[in-house]
Parts: C-alpha cells; sequence; structure tokens
C-alpha cells in the first residue's frame, strides 16, 4: 500500500506537467500555424469548421423535400408527395438525405478532406451527416461506406466515406461494415459524365463477397458517401446489397448536387 500511495503521489504531478506540456505545444503550434478555414483559408482564430462568412453562405437541406429522393422543394407540396425526378425515376434505394446542397461553400469542404488531407473536417461533416439522416439511422443495422478500388484507396490513402461512416457511428451508435461491399472494377471518374454514362461507368463495379452475404441477409443498411450527383453509384451499390439478400437499403451524403428549381442532376 505504501508504494501505490507514493507512486500515485508521484504520478500526478508528471501527468499535470505532461498535460500542461500538450496544452503549451498545441498553442506554440496554433500561433505558427493557425488553424484556417477550409473554405476561404482565413484564419479561424480557435476551434475548427468553418468562418462566420463562408458558414453563412453554406446551404443546408431542410424541410421540405422529397421523402425518397431528399431534394429540396420550392414549395410544401404537403405530406406524402414526392419529386417527380422520383415518379420518373424511381431508385434502387429506399431514401436518400444530404446534409447541405453542394454549391461553392459544400465544393471546397469536399475537396479539402479528400484532396488536401483535411481529415481534421470528417468529425464536422458527419455531426452534419448525423442530423440530417436522423430517420435513416434509427433502426439501422449497419453504416456501409461506398468502397474504393484498391489503386484509388493507395494512391489517396484512405476511403472518405469510411471516415465520415466513423464520424456519424460516434453520433448515432450504428456499427460501421466496411468490408461488406466490394469494389470489384476499377472505374474512371464521374466527373464530366452525363447520367447515363455514370450509370453504365459503374455498372457491375460493386459486390457482396460470398462470405459477407449471410451478414447482409434480412438487414436494414444506410450507404455513406460524401456526394451524390445522379445516383448512379449508390443504386449500383443498393442492387449489389438487394440481391444479397438486404432488406433495405439508404443512402446518406455529405452533400447533393441540386440542380435550378429544386430538381436534381
Amino acid at each position: 500500500m505504501p508504494e501505490t500511495a507514493s507512486s500515485g503521489t508521484f504520478l500526478g504531478p508528471i501527468a499535470r506537467a505532461t498535460a500542461a506540456l500538450q496544452r503549451g505545444g498545441k498553442f506554440i503550434l496554433d500561433i505558427a500555424l493557425p488553424p484556417l478555414c477550409p473554405s476561404c483559408r482565413e484564419p479561424l482564430g480557435s476551434g475548427t469548421g468553418l468562418c462566420a462568412a463562408c458558414w453563412s453562405r453554406l446551404s443546408p437541406i431542410e424541410q421540405p423535400y422529397c421523402p425518397r429522393l431528399g431534394i429540396p422543394f420550392v414549395y410544401d407540396p404537403g405530406p406524402g408527395i414526392i419529386s417527380m425526378e422520383a415518379i420518373a425515376h424511381p431508385p434502387a434505394f429506399g431514401r436518400a438525405r444530404a446534409a447541405v446542397r453542394y454549391d461553392e461553400i459544400a465544393r471546397k469542404l469536399v475537396l479539402s478532406f479528400k484532396y488536401a488531407d483535411r481529415l481534421d473536417l470528417a468529425p464536422m461533416m458527419g455531426a452534419w451527416m448525423a442530423r440530417a439522416g436522423q430517420e435513416l439511422l434509427e433502426g439501422a443495422d449497419a453504416l456501409l461506406p461506398v468502397p474504393l478500388h484498391w489503386r484509388r484507396l493507395w494512391s489517396r490513402r484512405f476511403n472518405q466515406a469510411a471516415s465520415l461512416a466513423g464520424a456519424i457511428s460516434s453520433h448515432c451508435g450504428v456499427p460501421v461494415w466496411p468490408d461488406v461491399l466490394a469494389r470489384v472494377r476499377a472505374t474512371p471518374q464521374q466527373v464530366g459524365l452525363s447520367k447515363v454514362e455514370r450509370a453504365d461507368n459503374v455498372q457491375g463495379a460493386f459486390r457482396v463477397p460470398a462470405n459477407q452475404k449471410a451478414r447482409v441477409k434480412g438487414r436494414r443498411l444506410v450507404l455513406i458517401d460524401d456526394v451524390l450527383t445522379s445516383g448512379a453509384t449508390v443504386d449500383t451499390c443498393t442492387r449489389a446489397l438487394l440481391r444479397a439478400g438486404a432488406a433495405n437499403v439508404d443512402v446518406l451524403v455529405f452533400a447533393r448536387v441540386v440542380a435550378p428549381l429544386g430538381r436534381p442532376i
């Protein structure tokens, strides 16, 4: 007992000194390299996230929106009314939700996150997504990040969808299953392709491995990605999951492209 007490008495000042050094190191680092707004690169002063000017220009997606596609409506058409896009081209997934519109500010956030090693943005973006997708997350069995092909994962070093899924999981408690869906074919970038070309580009690119099919059967799953444009990628992922026996698949993204007057691209 005397040794334990002596050890505890000795470790207390060490722990306090270590914490003080860490705080001092952070203070010095913040002076040398102050946190910058990921959108406009202006110093934030303290904390992380967006500066006040960029925050005011961000466009969160709020009600009213299409209950299937999550596309914001210009006016409230009443309960249960879905968009013309959902009627003309019903998606394979059940519902889609996005935290924000893919506008100038959201685009800079996504590009900083994916290509400028701003992994520190994942907790903030994931928190917004958890809020936007609350109704999808209730009762969900797992979060499934849209996978990258191994070549792209090797060059980028991380899967942005997996990072977002981890951040969302910390808020809602739904587990992340990163290995349930596999990208079995490398595909060219979707940027610049038409909606039909996007669908053709990802056709057959995703598969549920044989050893994961029992895990998927009868489950309610939520696909996670950073941006939803035409929906071709998540639609292809959904079809692979439904063929493997999933009971339901929803989609949750950080940003979605919204055309003028609320019509999707």
